[in-house]
């Protein structure tokens, strides 16, 4: 979801330190779920664990710092409706990391500041920054270098790579969509209300969302290998675990802006799935994934 901010003049060392920590973890998350789904361990297992571990800690950080929780009805509507975009976008996200590289998965993803845009227009008629439309040209450039959709990098041809990764990268940008509209909502329906309290209605709904995915597929499927195992439990501790430093170690610190430093996730993703997962791609590929992070984190970090 959305990360803690203050109105500092700049980010200290210790919260660009921990920024990245988080997305190192956030990308090892995506990793970790790729040794579960290659032993046995199926989407909707994953998203249910993830959504329920963080839940679980979230739950526990708010009876320990006894958050008060206070809801309009209005509140209410939208938690219900952020809850439930966001328990599609798990699944979808994940959907697509089981059947392309996790990196190319997490670029088309990272595609969620121009959706935003879109939403916002849409829905309330917030006119976009001019700085997005000459943005989202950049990006899209970007992400088409980094899916390699001619297929030149790989040699196949455009149909035979949109053979392969078609699907993947279709899940990656509905995953995008589903939670850029959770962003606006967040931003336009949940006025007033605690982080923590918003990122556990959240992983509740996501969680429950996600039992609802596990009974129509006969239960969940467990891991089948030890490596399953470790992939499972690594995604959900580390996901439950950045989002328990996003919302205790963050405010303290003091982080500007949107913390969109955080969107070098995909590159932690990209070298990680290269020594872990055997995932290389073209270097043109990195170039275009650079250009799509690089945009994500100058779109962040702009003064407004």
């Amino acid at each position: 979801m959305n990360t803690p901010t203050s109105t500092g003049s700049s980010l200290s060392l210790a919260s660009f330190a921990t920024l990245l920590l988080i997305a190192l973890m956030m990308g090892s998350n995506h990793v970790a779920a790729r040794f579960a789904f290659q032993n046995g361990v199926d989407v909707a297992t994953a998203a249910t664990m993830r959504s329920g571990g963080t839940g679980l800690a979230l739950a526990f950080l708010i009876w320990q710092q006894k958050v008060p929780i206070t809801l309009s009805r209005q509140n209410k509507r939208g938690l219900l409706a952020i809850g439930t975009l966001v328990g599609v976008q798990s699944l979808l996200i994940y959907s697509s990391v089981a059947r392309i590289p996790v990196a190319l998965a997490l670029l088309a993803f990272n595609s969620y500041p121009l959706w935003a845009t879109a939403w916002a227009r849409l829905i309330y008629g917030h006119r976009p920054e001019p700085v997005m439309l000459r943005a989202m040209p950049v990006m899209l450039i970007g992400l088409a270098l980094a899916l390699d959709v001619l297929g030149a990098a790989s040699g196949l041809g455009a149909q035979a790579q949109w053979s392969l990764i078609g699907i993947g990268v279709g899940f990656a940008i509905a995953a995008a969509l589903t939670f850029s509209l959770a962003l606006v909502l967040i931003q336009q329906e949940t006025l007033g209300v605690d982080g923590r309290v918003r990122t556990l209605s959240t992983m509740c709904c996501a969680s429950a969302l996600g039992l609802v995915a596990v009974s129509t597929q006969g239960g969940f499927h467990w891991p089948t290998a030890e490596a399953g195992w470790w992939g499972l439990v690594g995604l959900t501790a580390l996901y439950g675990t950045a989002f328990t430093i996003m919302f205790t170690v963050l405010p303290r610190l003091g982080v500007v802006g949107n913390s969109a430093i955080m969107n070098i996730e995909p590159i932690f993703a990209l070298g990680l799935a290269w020594l872990l997962l055997d995932q290389a791609i073209a270097p043109i590929q990195v170039l275009g994934g650079l250009i799509v992070v690089a945009t994500v984190v100058y779109l962040g970090l702009r003064k407004r």
